[in-house]
């Protein structure tokens, strides 16, 4: 999702660590404890070789001078809430601005910025927390956040959030990976895509929702038949507006119970696939088209513009101000219940 030039933020006393997760013969995650950070993902091929499938940085440092949010854990809620203000029990509610006078990501200091706390660190599990206090980028509530990373034995990552409040606050923690399977991170417009959604959400020109939900049939936001991502691409005044998908997809029903996934991904050479699973109601498809970084891991330049796409699971943008979306929406948390959600990402070498 395009985003506004990060604020500065000063490094943390103490120096960030880096941590890595592995099982023999699967996966290997790097992350860290600034923004409970995915870093980076290598994926063993069939052929013995490894891939790695996230654009990301060297060191932990570097994500704070970066644009992008990549690989970070964005919250309190994931996404764009219009003008900065929601209404809950006929009071506004004012939340620090970052994006064209509305809120996106949490806010100019949301926990893409934070120090996590390093509760438990094994060889194959991570978990982090964070305390937001009462009133942090204008959210009510005081509340207390986890966030997990477990490997399993199927090339799979499950990452896992829960929460709690004080006050009744929105919450849509995701995660905003930037992946691309290909062997080298340039376009990823050549990736295959498929999303179980028949409905989307369209968005005006500062990307907020226009207030309807609209079928995907005979559009070119129809993935659900896979399609290469490039096909179609700018085909509509939608995409036009902004520049390339920053869409919210609809899940279908069946999706969400974690037995089906809700996107699936295929490499532009065919040698590798990834699944993404979840238990929530919609994915913010972003196609990378304002991606622009002065870094990239491990080589000279920058990444540039559809190096890689996101598919972030959560509830689409402005939902705290949009009640008539029943479940689409669903993302204020009460005093007394703990908010939960999760993902899991599978990876095939073909």
């Amino acid at each position: 999702m395009p985003t506004s030039s990060p604020l500065p933020s000063p490094l943390p006393e103490e120096p960030c660590r880096l941590l890595q997760l592995q099982r023999p013969g699967g996966l290997r995650l790097t992350l860290t404890d600034l923004g409970a950070t995915w870093m980076s993902c290598q994926v063993p091929l069939a052929d013995g070789s490894w891939r790695e499938v996230l654009l990301g940085f060297d060191q932990p440092e570097d994500y704070l001078a970066q644009p992008g949010y990549l690989g970070a854990t964005v919250g309190r809620y994931a996404n764009r809430i219009a003008q900065a203000r929601y209404t809950h029990a006929g009071q506004p509610v004012h939340l620090a601005a970052n994006e064209a006078g509305n809120h996106l990501h949490g806010g100019p200091q949301g926990f893409d910025r934070r120090r996590w706390h390093v509760d438990a660190y094994g060889p194959h599990e991570l978990q982090f927390s964070l305390h937001s206090e009462d009133g942090d980028q204008g959210f009510p509530g005081a509340v207390q956040v986890l966030t997990r990373y477990r490997l399993g034995e199927d090339l799979s990552v499950t990452l896992e959030y829960e929460a709690t409040t004080t006050r009744t606050t929105p919450l849509a923690l995701t995660n905003h990976a930037y992946l691309n399977l290909d062997a080298t991170h340039t376009d990823c417009r050549g990736h295959t895509l498929r999303l179980r959604a028949e409905r989307y959400v369209p968005v005006d020109a500062a990307l907020i929702p226009t207030g309807t939900l609209e079928p995907v049939a005979g559009s070119d936001f129809d993935f659900r038949v896979p399609r290469r991502v490039g096909d179609g691409f700018l085909a509509s005044d939608q995409q036009r507006l902004a520049r390339g998908y920053d869409h919210s997809f609809l899940l279908d029903a069946a999706c969400r119970d974690g037995s089906v996934p809700a996107a699936e991904l295929l490499s532009a050479d065919g040698r590798l696939a990834a699944r993404l699973y979840t238990d929530r109601p919609a994915v913010q498809f972003y196609s990378g088209q304002s991606l622009v970084t002065s870094q990239r891991r491990g080589e000279d330049g920058g990444y540039a513009a559809c190096h890689g796409l996101a598919l972030e699971p959560g509830v689409p943008p402005d939902s705290p101000n949009h009640p008539e979306w029943g479940p689409w929406s669903n993302c204020l948390t009460e005093p007394g219940t703990t908010w939960r959600a999760w993902m899991r990402w599978e990876f095939e070498s073909r």
